[in-house]
């Protein structure tokens, strides 16, 4: 740990001093300033210096002393507020040979199979996991959220629909309030109306319109267990699907949902070891059955053999996704939680399905006990309990002077979930603040009891003792290939170090053991790191507003769209409707477009592939009364700095239209140029890429938006959170009001530790590196785009044509 602030940013960045002057040498620069001047066009390369506003950079020792005077802020209630989070335990086994191994953290998305295995095997045990408890026939590689999951489902069921596009859909009243929010979000840019109703009313009376889909949510909100097989059995008859959004612990006490007639299962896998984190990350999921395979949303990992006829693992069906079909894809999910995911997986190896299920009875014994003793409405539970009282708020108040959370419904209801964290200690103390005698608890009712078996396969039967979870972990990992063995060359996500320093506070209780939707002045330490980082990136970026909810920068682009689109709309621009995306853009733009509500005109790009001026004057005139956006990434992902960026930018204003920059590059920018002043109006940034978050091997990422002020008003807020998000925006794009909100001290700390004068440097050295592999490389491989002075950004793209040509591979 270095006691000097500026040692740090050596150690973080890769080459020394004398290497940067040999690479400059070698390229014919006497100093950076000069090759940086040169690599970045004139009209864009800010004048005033990150060095001017953010603070220098701290030590390690400082910035771990300052982080724990923020967490200290915090206060670690038991939180039996439920909702969707629990409390669990997080077998230390995996805690420290996953969560805190950088084997496991630093990887990347496995879309290279043969240094992938170890990881791909463990997410095929979670989408085995997934399956085995839902009673469906497939599950993908996980979601981001249950909210978004929910989301996904509610478009899966509208893709493989044949009603009419009047058709609406049905999400239950007892669903969770945030997984609500999320999918009304989602359905109003794609025109779908969703309709609340009660399952038992539409189970005896029907639905008088036509509906594609309903989703109930299994425990519902109110902890009641439901019978939903004739409400099933009508909507199928109806022609719609059927989604169920459910309990992985619940599940191995209760029948499945595939049990019962569900088409498609979602949730959350967090209470299967992954701690609360004041809202995240968690592994999300989403389980179909037989039929809707190539509808499925995400990665998915499928068992085959490789040419020397071994089992091999490997991504498949790819042909759903954004990075093929582009705005025909299924989703725009492209990271998502791995690293969560196959915790979770672990997690239910680590216990298997007999210690699962003592977990679970244990749980629901003291949901029982308070179900016989008290005033419930609730007939049939699992773990939560709703309860009439005559002061709910006289109540609250007792149980916060015991710091417990109970969940807050009205003046007269309170409502309770216990879990695995659960004592007889705290649950006495419960009985205590509610003046209630203890009772014996029930068994779940017969009708509803989980009769078939589950994780039978021998990785969830094998794994008992700590010697033998450890070696399998080691032996998964050894298959792999992450930051910890050796670089991963994959310029466009700008792999870099994760350092202990920074990942250090993400397992503190006082970051991971916040329940979300807790007492604002509970989490006071969290929301003034969450202020603090808002700011920087603000001051890095040149914009003037941010939302750090979005969970993957795949979130963040549809929270950026669809603020242009209501910013259109309150302008009474309703037609304004066409995305305008150049040939060279990521897939997941054209796939976020679709998803705001608009409709994809691509831009060619020229010989030297920069966004052909011609063509988009073309384009702009065909569509000038409908033009929305234009959505270009900078530097381009042909590793080009293209000088007629704030040209283009002029051009888009000048019809009418907004600009957004995606920020996948912005490691290219960071201290150099600002999106916010060369002409943009919104971005999302990827903290997982540019700002020191882990990958994870496919998630977890964090994707802010971050907008001018015109648009901030339409950025992402939260029905349960008033502090997270405008009073004017559209709802929430993700489950929680902070989204992934525990690993937001990584990115908050390497700011810290590097200063705006480090965070500059690491720019200039990543386009140093690149500049320097191509000025070394491009006499055998010629490299295919460059800027005016032959230079690239911070990655290039090598044209192996002519090799392939005389190899024929």
């Amino acid at each position: 740990m270095t006691y000097n602030g500026e040692r740090f940013a050596k150690r973080h960045i890769g080459p020394s001093s004398s290497d940067e002057s040999e690479m400059l040498h070698l390229l014919g620069y006497q100093d950076i300033e000069a090759f940086i001047s040169d690599v970045i066009p004139a009209n864009i390369h800010i004048a005033k210096k990150l060095s001017q506003v953010l603070d220098s950079a701290k030590s390690e020792v400082a910035v771990i002393a300052e982080l724990r005077e923020i967490a200290s802020q915090n206060q670690v209630f038991t939180s039996l507020i439920g909702g969707g989070y629990y409390g669990t335990i997080t077998p230390p086994v995996i805690k420290r040979n996953v969560l805190e191994n950088p084997a496991w953290y630093t990887a990347y998305t496995p879309y290279q199979p043969e240094i992938s295995q170890g990881r791909l095997e463990a997410i095929f045990a979670f989408q085995t996991v997934i399956c085995d408890m839902t009673a469906l026939s497939l599950s993908n590689a996980s979601m981001l959220d249950e909210g978004t999951a929910a989301a996904e489902a509610m478009t899966l069921a509208r893709r493989t629909s044949k009603a009419s596009d009047d058709a609406v859909f049905l999400i239950e009243e007892h669903l969770h309030p945030q997984t609500k929010a999320v999918v009304q979000t989602r359905a109003k840019p794609l025109g779908i109306k969703v309709i609340e109703v009660d399952a038992g009313h539409v189970a005896r009376d029907g639905f008088d319109q036509e509906f594609f889909g309903l989703l109930l949510q299994y425990p519902d909100t109110t902890g009641e267990i439901c019978d939903y097989a004739k409400v099933t059995e009508y909507a199928h008859s109806k022609g719609a699907l059927v989604i169920a959004a459910t309990d992985l612990l619940a599940l191995t006490l209760i029948k499945a949902p595939g049990e019962w007639g569900a088409d498609i299962a979602v949730g959350s896998a967090q209470r299967f070891g992954v701690p609360m984190g004041f809202g995240g990350p968690h592994a999300g999921f989403i389980a179909v059955r037989a039929g809707l395979e190539r509808s499925l949303p995400g990665r998915l990992v499928g068992q085959s053999v490789d040419s020397h006829g071994n089992p091999a693992f490997r991504l498949a069906l790819q042909t759903r996704e954004q990075h093929i079909r582009r705005d025909k894809a299924t989703s725009n999910i492209c990271t998502a939680q791995v690293l969560l995911a196959n915790m979770s997986a672990f997690y239910a190896m680590w216990h298997g399905p007999v210690g699962l299920r003592e977990i679970a009875e244990r749980v629901h014994g003291y949901a029982s006990r308070l179900h016989k003793a008290s005033a419930s409405r609730n007939q049939n539970i699992f773990d939560t309990v709703t309860i009439d009282v005559a002061d709910a708020q006289g109540i609250h108040k007792l149980a916060l002077s015991k710091k417990i959370n109970f969940g807050r419904i009205s003046d007269t209801q309170i409502r309770i979930s216990f879990d695995e964290t659960t004592t007889d200690d705290s649950f006495n103390e419960v009985l205590g603040i509610l003046g209630l005698s203890d009772t014996k608890a029930d068994a779940i009712t017969p009708a509803f009891a989980r009769t078939s078996s589950y994780l039978t396969h021998p990785v969830f039967n094998t794994y008992r003792s700590e010697t033998s979870m450890m070696r399998y972990l080691r032996t998964l990992a050894d298959r792999d290939l992450a930051l910890d063995r050796t670089m991963i060359p994959l310029g466009s996500c700008t792999m870099k170090l994760n350092a202990a320093t920074e990942m250090e506070a993400v397992t503190w209780p006082e970051f991971s053991s916040l329940h979300p939707f807790v007492p604002a002045d509970q989490s006071k330490g969290l929301r003034l790191l969450i202020d603090q980082l808002s700011q920087w990136l603000i001051e890095i970026t040149g914009y003037d507003a941010v939302s750090l909810q979005p969970n993957a920068g795949s979130q963040g682009e549809f929270a950026g769209l669809l603020a242009i689109r209501n910013y259109h709309d309150s302008r009474g621009d309703f037609s304004r409707n066409i995305c305008l995306i150049p040939s060279s853009a990521h897939g997941t733009n054209a796939a976020s477009a679709v998803m705001a509500g608009m409709s994809v005109v691509v831009v060619n790009c020229d010989d030297e592939g920069n966004v052909s001026l011609g063509d988009l004057e073309l384009k702009i005139a065909l569509h000038a009364d409908a033009l929305a956006a234009l959505m270009v990434t900078y530097p381009s992902t042909h590793g080009v700095f293209e000088s007629a960026i704030s040209q283009i930018c002029a051009m888009i204003h000048e019809a009418g239209g907004q600009v957004y920059v995606d920020g996948a590059n912005l490691n290219a920018l960071v201290g150099t140029a600002q999106p916010g002043k060369f002409g943009a109006d919104v971005s999302h940034l990827n903290l997982h890429k540019t700002f020191c978050i882990p990958h994870g091997g496919g998630g977890p990422g964090v994707g802010p938006v971050i907008a001018k002020a015109h648009l901030a008003p339409f950025l992402p807020n939260h029905p349960l959170d008033l502090l997270a998000g405008p009073t004017s925006g559209p709802g929430p794009i993700s489950a929680a009001p902070f989204g992934s909100a525990s690993i937001l001290p990584i990115s908050w700390a390497y700011i810290r530790l590097m200063g705006g004068e480090g965070l500059t440097h690491a720019t200039e050295v990543a386009i140093l590196n690149a500049n320097y592999m191509a000025a070394r490389l491009k006499a055998s491989y010629p490299i295919l785009y460059t800027g005016a002075k032959g230079l690239v950004a911070h990655e290039c793209i090598l044209d192996i044509r002519e090799i392939t040509k005389i190899s024929g591979v």
